[in-house]
């Protein structure tokens, strides 16, 4: 059975104590983190926990508590999950409240959960999403529990035979992929669609830039569109649980293997066994 946290308490169920009128269970109105965890260690835990409080401030919403790092070993052991790859789902709520009252409510609920993680893919085939992200959205830039127009849009690219979608902004710029952060390659500078572009500020999104930076790989996060991407020698996505990814089709074209992406995967590997 699994075991979740759950506002400082451990539960051996599959059901969380969340209240029938919490608005993240009725509106998705709620925060996530989806963060790795290799052989017991948790991978760039502050790096997660800061984006999450920066969603917090975002919306008004009260501080996290100060222990979820060790909270979230505890609860890799508590899983049994030390000796293998594994996902920490951990989540905010907003509480109950009114519809029209975004600020939390005091029964809002902090909770994680820990699953083994499944083998992951090499390469990846690609289409573009028939919709669009809205980088004017107030939601641009969190990472939401309202999640279901990825969900679509990832179900649909693969009903098609691809496993992502890339999501195009309602300016037709690039913004980012249902699931992970977009990367080109242009001889030898490495692109990425800016924040502006209404895409998440990924973990490995910025990590791959700074660790591309340190090892003299020219970085740029810019405003990119669709003539970028047909012109680009590389591609590929970046996620904290998958890392970089290499696309190696989008839609009907397909791309040749590239040496700047081996070396940007090598440079992740490396971060992640070095991290704690």
């Amino acid at each position: 059975m699994a075991v979740f946290w759950v506002d400082g308490k451990w539960v051996e169920d599959s059901v969380l104590p969340v209240a029938a009128t919490d608005r993240g269970f009725l509106h998705g109105l709620g925060l996530f983190e989806t963060i790795l965890a290799m052989e017991g260690k948790v991978k760039f835990p502050d790096r997660h926990l800061t984006r999450l409080q920066s969603g917090c401030d975002r919306l008004g919403w009260k501080p996290l508590p100060c222990d979820l790092t060790e909270t979230m070993t505890e609860l890799l052991k508590q899983n049994r999950l030390e000796n293998r790859p594994a996902r920490i789902r951990l989540a905010v709520t907003a509480g109950s409240g009114a519809l029209d009252d975004p600020s939390q409510g005091d029964d809002r609920i902090v909770w994680m959960m820990a699953q083994p993680l499944a083998e992951m893919p090499t390469d990846i085939a690609v289409e573009i999403s028939p919709w669009r992200r809205n980088e004017q959205s107030p939601l641009a830039g969190l990472k939401c529990a309202s999640y279901a127009e990825n969900l679509l849009a990832l179900d649909g690219a693969r009903r098609r035979g691809f496993s992502e979608a890339l999501f195009l902004n309602t300016k037709g710029e690039l913004c980012e992929a249902a699931t992970a952060n977009l990367f080109l390659v242009n001889g030898d500078r490495l692109l990425t669609p800016s924040l502006e572009s209404g895409c998440l500020p990924g973990i490995s999104r910025q990590l791959v830039f700074d660790l591309a930076e340190r090892s003299g790989i020219r970085c740029s996060a810019q405003s990119l569109v669709l003539a970028d991407l047909e012109n680009a020698t590389e591609v590929f996505l970046t996620s904290a649980i998958r890392g970089p990814v290499r696309i190696t089709r989008i839609q009907d074209r397909i791309l040749s293997k590239g040496k700047v992406f081996e070396r940007v995967r090598t440079l992740w590997e490396q971060a992640v066994a070095d991290s704690l």
